[in-house]
């Protein structure tokens, strides 16, 4: 085994992470298990989710993918005991479930609208309430994966801008009141990020992809393991005064739309 996976800054860490069989959570995982970290996966997905925490364990990580849908409170619950059973208290919580789609509130069902609210934010509520009674407690942390239309309303976006409002705002709360049990509650709000469905999905042609990268102000797109980053420094003893923050990582896309300037 390499010697990162054994002696790393995570080594000895239990960490589960929700929607963690591709993209920015898969990305998160994969540098955890890195650092050293036992990694329990979920994802509603059996044969994905099995794909993902067995390309940790051929990199030479400790990975255990379980089939669970966010939405389902008593399967998130199962999940989480397995991973501690498996790999002891939970040190870390990765929330990052997600689904979105581009329409009008006009143009959306209630049924798409509750949808998303479910995957999204109650998704996450689920995550973070039944994981309480697995955590290492005091000194774990936990980090939800939110949006810019947290606080940036965006048309064809109702949805989402509402279900990522609510967890911005569950993550303050549960802050507030998990911090006199040594809980930290934070979460990281992406950008544009490369190599993942919402980009391929938004990106969908050079001409747009150069249209997006010029409207943020570092001009390109973000990498997972700019996420991964974060989320790590998140956990470490460097971040243990921080909790109830929501940090962006975005190139500054959060700021506005710089792609039309004076001059």
């Amino acid at each position: 085994m390499n010697d990162a996976f054994k002696d790393g800054v995570l080594a000895g860490k239990t960490v589960f992470v929700a929607g963690g069989s591709s993209g920015i959570n898969l990305g998160i995982a994969e540098h955890f298990a890195r650092h050293g970290a036992k990694i329990g996966l979920i994802s509603r997905s059996a044969d994905k989710i099995e794909v993902a925490a067995a390309g940790i364990r051929a990199a030479g990580g400790t990975a255990m993918g379980i089939a669970a849908d966010v939405r389902d409170y008593a399967a998130v619950e199962a999940a989480l005991a397995a991973t501690q059973a498996a790999y002891g208290d939970i040190d870390i919580v990765i929330s990052g479930a997600a689904g979105n789609f581009v329409a009008p509130a006009l143009g959306m069902s209630a049924n798409g609208f509750k949808t998303v609210i479910d995957i999204d934010l109650i998704g996450t509520f689920n995550v973070l309430r039944a994981c309480y009674a697995f955590l290492r407690r005091p000194g774990a942390s936990l980090i939800s994966i939110t949006a810019g239309q947290a606080v940036n309303p965006t048309m064809m976006q109702s949805h989402v801008c509402a279900a990522k409002a609510g967890i911005n705002m569950l993550t303050k709360c549960l802050a507030m009141e998990w911090g006199p049990e040594g809980v930290r509650v934070n979460a990281v709000t992406p950008g544009p990020i490369a190599d993942t469905e919402g980009m391929r999905r938004l990106g969908s042609t050079p001409e747009i992809e150069k249209r997006i990268k010029a409207s943020v102000p570092l001009r390109d797109y973000g990498t997972k393991r700019d996420i991964a980053d974060v989320a790590l420094f998140l956990c470490t003893d460097n971040a243990k005064y921080i909790t109830g923050a929501i940090i962006d990582c975005d190139g500054g896309s959060g700021l506005g739309d710089s792609s039309a300037r004076l001059g």
